[in-house]
């Protein structure tokens, strides 16, 4: 298949994640709108589009270097990922039983719908091939890191992306803003995404 003429696409197609980060920011309002078709009224009340759109962005980091996106274009690819997202969220508040209420999850476990536990997670959305080391490694510098970061925000990681809470839930059961809580979420993964590249460098 010949080159585009959008070199940003043939990054992507190429398995850079940079270029991908770049296409996700570029496409954000094009595939939030998409996400926004897709959630019927019931699940809308139970999760945000960007909380959605977050996931999108994990899974697609997470399974680029996997991928071939030779014979399709990057964007419909971000859809398929959206609507398994979506998916998943129904399976997960109208297709099983809730969880207890209040049973602990730690932030090693396993969670049963595929997005794997929070070190996983972190180390597949942060590193590149290149940056690459073992499991046991990356597994103790982030446990590291998690550690060193105050309470409120170990907890409002384990509740986003181990208990799988939109971040508003997670705002509710904290007593911040909605806002507040995206900013800590994200101020949080920038501490371990920095702690991550200091022992891969």
């Amino acid at each position: 298949m010949s080159a585009s003429d959008d070199p940003l696409l043939d990054r992507v197609r190429q398995g850079d994640a940079q270029a991908l980060a770049e296409f996700l920011t570029a496409n954000r309002a094009s595939l939030l709108a998409y996400i926004n078709r897709q959630l019927g009224p019931a699940l809308r009340a139970k999760v945000e589009p960007e909380d959605i759109l977050q996931e999108v962005s994990v899974g697609a980091v997470r399974s680029l270097p996997a991928v071939d996106l030779t014979s399709q274009e990057p964007f419909g690819w971000l859809c398929q990922i959206a609507q398994h997202r979506i998916v998943d969220a129904h399976r997960r508040y109208f297709g099983s039983q809730k969880r207890a209420a209040g049973r602990e999850v730690g932030l090693q476990r396993d969670v049963g719908d595929g997005r794997g536990n929070l070190i996983d997670m972190i180390v597949a959305s942060i590193t590149s091939p290149s940056q690459a080391f073992s499991r046991d490694q990356r597994q103790m510098c982030l446990e590291d890191a998690i550690a060193q970061l105050p309470e409120q925000s170990r907890e409002a990681l384990r509740l986003r992306y181990v208990e799988g809470l939109p971040s508003k839930e997670v705002a509710d059961r904290l007593g911040k803003s909605d806002g507040a809580i995206r900013v800590l979420l994200s101020r949080s993964l920038a501490q371990l995404r920095v702690a991550l590249d200091s022992t891969s460098a």
